[in-house]
């Protein structure tokens, strides 16, 4: 009940268009617990050259590693690993505190924030902590892994550069504003957007800044990078089309609406939850809306990102349903009903979507139909979304426990 309350006090707290930001709560626990969406990361070198179509099925020969938030950097929410037919915990973690980024696995190894300000890097079969890194300051950012490095924000609105091998801070960045977007990159270079309502493009190598591009409000969610441009769905109701070697803008669409989601990406086109209850569809080089969703029977905001086939598009709302819409047409083709509202942002693995619920509950449902196949109660909401990586998928709850679930080994911590 506590993180709901803060949410619905953050979900008040949008501003209307123009406005020039937000009224900042008041109080350090106000501020750690208000939430946007679960951050974005940055790809990794595979991704790099990776085609703007996304898969609907896990691709053979693909890396197994999810190391950044949503996967890769268009943000498409599909595996590149396997799952068992069978999941079964593997291990528990205990932080103590809330958990709203989203896992990063990489090369054996799980990487996420916890609202304790500590950055954990788990080992994935056993659970044990390889180290942690203190920032003393809540972490919602969710880590991308890229060369060797684990980047993510903070709530007061530092971006850290951290070694992978060992938990030693590179360099770090300071902003004016939280860091709740995740990082992704290309080349030399990473960009994020912050709660000061700038987006930051910055040498890998030192942190130095290259950029900044000013929207009129908070940045939330991830951006998705695709053919050397940068797009960003922002506060201020715009979905912001920018160039990533000089942060020129090239175009800004009005999306009718706050959208705190990652602009996941497909071919010429933007898929993104916004406030206004609404699912866009959108012609990025256009500057088009290709179409609208809108729950016929339910008005509520849309927090989570998509997750995105050849066919689907697969998003959670407010309105507690997990719906799959047609990604050329908007039309709903399935929706599934929880309990209560859905932030956890949709994993495809497969023919099988993932997803928590603030209900406690984390889904395993049929792409095709929407029918449950499985659910694990966690007894605490989930609002981080889960990771899934070399046979394992992984996500943390509000409760502060972080599972993994896989193949049973031994005995869970």
């Amino acid at each position: 009940m506590r993180a709901n309350s803060w949410r619905f006090i953050c979900s008040r707290m949008v501003p209307a268009a123009g406005a020039g930001g937000f009224a900042a709560p008041r109080g350090r626990r106000a501020r750690r617990i208000l939430h946007c969406v679960m951050a974005w990361s940055a790809a990794a070198p595979l991704f790099a050259g990776q085609a703007a179509s996304a898969p609907s099925t896990t691709r053979p020969g693909a890396s197994a590693d999810w190391p950044m938030f949503r996967g890769n950097s268009l943000l498409t929410g599909v595996a590149t690993s396997t799952l068992p037919e069978k999941l079964e915990v593997r291990w528990r973690f205990e932080t103590g505190e809330l958990v709203q980024s989203s896992a990063a696995i990489v090369e054996g190894v799980v990487y996420v924030g916890c609202d304790d300000g500590k950055l954990y890097a788990l080992d994935l079969k056993t659970g044990s902590a390889r180290w942690k890194f203190d920032t003393k300051s809540a972490i919602k950012s969710s880590p991308t892994v890229y060369e060797g490095l684990v980047l993510f924000g903070d709530d007061d609105g530092v971006l850290h550069a951290v070694r992978a091998r060992d938990g030693s801070e590179k360099w770090s960045f300071k902003t004016e504003a939280e860091i709740a977007a995740s990082v992704n990159c290309k080349g030399d270079r990473l960009v994020f957007g912050s709660y000061d309502g700038s987006l930051y493009c910055l040498a890998l190598a030192d942190g130095k800044l290259l950029w900044k591009f000013s929207t009129e409000s908070r940045i939330h969610g991830t951006s998705a990078i695709v053919d050397g441009r940068v797009l960003v769905a922002g506060c201020d109701e715009n979905l912001h089309v920018i160039r990533l070697e000089d942060g020129t803008p090239e175009r800004a669409v009005l999306m009718g609406g706050v959208s705190g989601c990652s602009a996941a990406m497909a071919g010429d086109r933007v898929y993104v939850g916004t406030f206004g209850n609404q699912v866009l569809a959108i012609d990025w080089k256009k500057g088009e809306r290709v179409w609208m969703y809108e729950n016929p029977d339910r008005q509520f905001p849309y927090m989570a990102s998509a997750a995105l086939t050849d066919r689907l598009v697969v998003i959670g709302g407010r309105d507690k349903v997990i719906h799959a819409l047609d990604r050329e047409t908007g039309r709903e083709v399935w929706s599934f009903q929880t309990q209560a509202r859905v932030e956890s942002s949709a994993v495809i693995v497969g023919e099988r979507v993932f997803a928590g619920s603030s209900d406690g509950n984390l889904y395993e449902l049929d792409l095709a139909t929407g029918t449950e196949r499985w659910r694990f109660e966690t007894g605490a909401g989930l609002i981080a979304s889960p990771a899934v990586g070399e046979g394992c998928l992984v996500v943390g709850a509000d409760d502060g426990v972080i599972y993994c679930f896989g193949e049973k080994r031994g005995a869970d911590r």
